[in-house]
Formats: C-alpha cells, structure tokens, sequence
C-alpha cells in the first residue's frame, strides 16, 4: 500500500518512513503543507499521515481543503498538540483519526491498518485468486488454508497483483508502486521478487506476459 507522509521534522520523517517501508509499505514524504496537498491531490496514495503545525499551509488547511475538493483519502493527523479543542478541531476539519506526539509506533501502525480496512469501500476484507488469500489488515497470505510466510516487500507485491488481477502489470508500475519511486531500483529486483513469490506459492501463481509484465494465473 502506498502511503504519504506530511512531516516537517526531517528526523521524524525519515524514522517513520523507513518504520513504514520496513512493514511493507510505500512512502512518499513531502515536508511541507502546500507541496503535501498537491501531492495528495495528484497522487495514487491509499492514506494521508499529516503534521498539523507545517511550513506553508498548515495541516488543518490541508485537510479541509482535500474535503472541500471531494478527496476523500484516509487522513491520519499527528500532531504534538494535545487538547482536546486541538483534537476536534482535527476532526471536524475532515481526518479520520488523530494522534497525538509523543507516540509508540506500534499504536501508530494499528491505527493505521484500522483506517485502511476502513479506508476504501470498494477494496475487499480478503483478497482471493484461485486458492490464495490475502488479508491486508492482518498482513498475512494463505494458500490452499496454509499460512505462507512473506517477507513486507513479497507480500507488497502480491497485494498489488492481486488489486490488479485483471490486467497485466509492467515492470514499471511495479517499482512505482511496491518500491520507493524517488530511489534509483533496479527494473531487474521485480523479476527477482517474482521469482520469491513462485517459489512460496508455485510457478504458475504468477504468469508473464512477455514484453508487458505480469499477471495472477486466475
């Protein structure tokens, strides 16, 4: 899943997200207020983690104007500010949840993966192909009623594939979705992780598309 992260305490920011890139997720990160609501405007982002107290445009800003615009991206609001004015003000404006700072990372990510089985009405509880199911909220795969075990980046990319089973994915769509955009990845680590996948689940789970990408076999 993809995430944007709003945070203007760099430190911060780059112990969450590499938190969050650890336990299987996508994270983009912007620094301040007015380039954090343009990138949730444009981005295909499944939930918004959102500083209140930001340079340019403040959290509460942004969020009211993602709602008045008709954009209803999960918000997760952090902010040091505790009261509880603060807290509803949060609220009012349009996020879903609040947070205050200082926090624990493990309530952050279970208040996260409620606000995305939440998040989407349209994205099943339990995603199945054939014999696999994936439960995103549990992070965790099944095949044949047998637990599988994946690593956070194998099970990333088999959540993808399994969103998307009725098309044929490329390399590219790939990095940019299970692996961090901003980095320099090589195209030939989806083929390697493709090959992890096979192992785990068999060679025909995943099927290639020669010159396009691949697919989940149905």
């Amino acid at each position: 899943m993809r995430l944007l992260l709003v945070e203007d305490e760099e430190r911060l920011a780059l112990a969450l997200q590499r938190g969050l890139v650890a336990e299987g997720f996508v994270v983009d990160v912007r620094h301040d207020g007015h380039s954090g609501l343009n990138a949730a405007r444009h981005g295909d982002y499944d939930a918004l983690i959102l500083d209140i107290m930001l340079p340019r445009m403040s959290g509460y800003d942004v969020v009211r104007t993602l709602r008045a615009e008709q954009v209803w991206l999960p918000v997760l609001m952090l902010s040091a500010k505790d009261g509880e004015y603060d807290q509803a003000d949060g609220l009012d404006y349009g996020a879903d949840d609040y947070l205050t700072k200082p926090f624990s990372f493990v309530v952050l990510l279970a208040r996260l993966r409620a606000l995305l089985r939440r998040g989407g009405a349209a994205r099943a509880p339990v995603l199945t192909s054939g014999d696999i199911e994936l439960d995103p909220s549990l992070r965790e795969v099944r095949q044949g009623g047998e637990t599988v075990p994946l690593s956070p980046r194998e099970l990333t990319l088999l959540e993808y594939l399994m969103r998307n089973s009725e098309r044929v994915i490329g390399k590219v769509e790939l990095l940019d979705h299970v692996w961090d955009s901003a980095q320099d990845t090589d195209p030939n680590v989806v083929e390697v992780y493709v090959g992890y996948l096979r192992r785990k689940l068999g060679r025909e789970a995943i099927r290639t598309v020669r010159g396009a990408g691949y697919t989940l076999r149905r």
